[in-house]
């Protein structure tokens, strides 16, 4: 029977090695995480149709997986595919309210499914790397500032190169169309915006023109649309407009609070900027926005998140405040190695490879596998009766920092040998177990 084998379009599928390098990138983002005191959480894959359709009316609602089993996609009892972690982590504060602590810093890594058309770079299946702060009644502007501290960390230990972390506020945006009267839905106004700087300055007006503005409310609009420079420029740029829409300038204000606690956390300048054009394409940001691309890559946002109101409104009638930011960490996985900013290192996930010359030698390997694992090592014993070259041709292809082979030597005495590279030179000795276990160990 001939079967296509072939993935389906959409979703990733990693040789070996690149599943290595995965696993690396996506341990810095956990751990790193951890570090900043947000707990872990899982929840199902599978949620309720009416959990994942309680906002009602958005593009993402187009896109669901449901899992119908001949139940219609609406009923009550249908069933879906969670699109984002923001969703379950709305459900599960609902479900749990009077089991958490708030301010509630949750961090979640999971696999997300979007029915949408696959396209380069874009899947259906991939993984997002979420962490959100939720408080009950309010939430102090810091944890906004915290956001981006975290991407800056994380950035960092990657080595990936230059990046920037663009920073806006949803509440300059509103009060802006307010002051100006505009009309026509802030996401016509929006979608023009985005593609000001890929169209010429005529056919913009024209754009502007078509969704009912007048050509007041056009220059105010291309005014703002100028403010560009460092963060202080921009900032007082956006004073000098003299806008007196309250929402407006509490937006000013809170992103004046933002940026500067962010450099008051260790955020370098040279990694972060205000990018007045960012409004975040989901509803449910009211506040803070972020979005961080590599400078090096053509390829949009690899990171974004921003400040939310109310979390879970569909679901309780707590009011839930928050702030978050979700990696797309398959897509970061992609622009990187596109873009030759990493290569797998051809290292298997073992620390070590013991190898035996005959099967009376496997005891001592059993021992040495055992000793090491006690100390925290990856240990991988290879079983099949071979030569020892083809072995070896084993050994090369993993690619282990350590290589233990127990054998006879010329007397007939069981010996273990400790085979490393150090300083670029190849080094062999000749062991006893204690001494094994602490050279591994050390080095």
């Amino acid at each position: 029977m001939d079967i296509n084998t072939r993935v389906l379009s959409g979703f990733m599928e990693l040789t070996p090695h690149e599943q290595v390098e995965f696993d690396r990138i996506k341990s810095i983002i956990e751990s790193t995480y951890h570090q900043f005191g947000f707990t872990s959480l899982d929840t199902p894959v599978i949620e309720r149709s009416e959990v994942l359709l309680a906002k009602g009316g958005s593009e993402t609602d187009q896109q669901i997986y449901f899992v119908t089993n001949g139940i219609a996609a609406k009923d009550a009892n249908a069933l879906g595919l969670r699109f984002d972690l923001t969703i379950p982590l709305a459900r599960y504060v609902a479900e749990h309210f009077n089991d958490i602590t708030f301010p509630f810093r949750r961090c979640h890594i999971g696999k997300v499914y979007r029915g949408e058309r696959a396209q380069k770079g874009r899947y259906r299946e991939f993984y997002q790397c979420d962490i959100d702060v939720v408080g009950r009644n309010g939430l102090d502007i810091r944890y906004d500032a915290e956001m981006p501290s975290i991407i800056y960390q994380i950035f960092r230990k990657l080595d990936i190169g230059k990046f920037t972390i663009r920073v806006n506020n949803r509440k300059i945006l509103n009060g802006l169309f307010e002051e100006l009267a505009i009309s026509a839905s802030p996401s016509e106004v929006l979608r023009v915006i985005d593609k000001a700087e890929k169209i010429s300055a005529e056919k913009l007006i024209e754009s502007f023109m078509e969704i009912g503005l007048d050509q007041k409310q056009i220059d105010g609009l291309s005014k703002f649309m100028g403010i560009k420079g460092d963060v202080a420029d921009v900032l007082k740029d956006l004073a000098d407009l003299g806008m007196t829409n309250p929402q407006f300038c509490e937006g000013v204000s809170e992103l004046k609070t933002v940026t500067d606690t962010m450099a008051q956390m260790g955020v370098d300048k040279d990694y972060f900027a205000i990018d007045i054009s960012i409004a975040r394409g989901l509803a449910y940001y009211t506040g803070t926005v972020y979005e961080t691309i590599l400078d090096s890559s053509p390829v949009g946002s690899i990171c974004s998140g921003g400040r939310y109101d109310n979390l879970a409104e569909n679901y309780t009638s707590e009011k839930l405040p928050g702030v978050g930011i979700s990696i797309g960490l398959t897509r970061l996985f992609w622009q990187l190695r596109e873009n030759g900013l990493i290569k797998p290192s051809g290292k298997s996930v073992s620390d070590v490879i013991i190898l035996t010359e005959t099967e009376c030698n496997l005891p001592t390997a059993f021992k040495a596998a055992a000793s090491l694992r006690e100390v925290g090592m990856n240990v991988d014993i290879f079983y099949e009766e071979l030569t020892m070259k083809k072995k070896f041709q084993y050994v090369t292809k993993m690619n282990p920092p350590f290589v233990v082979v127990v054998r006879m030597d010329g007397a007939g005495q069981e010996v273990i040998s400790l085979q490393y590279e150090e300083n670029d030179e190849f080094k062999k000795d000749i062991v006893e177990m204690d001494e094994l276990v602490r050279k591994v160990a050390g080095k």
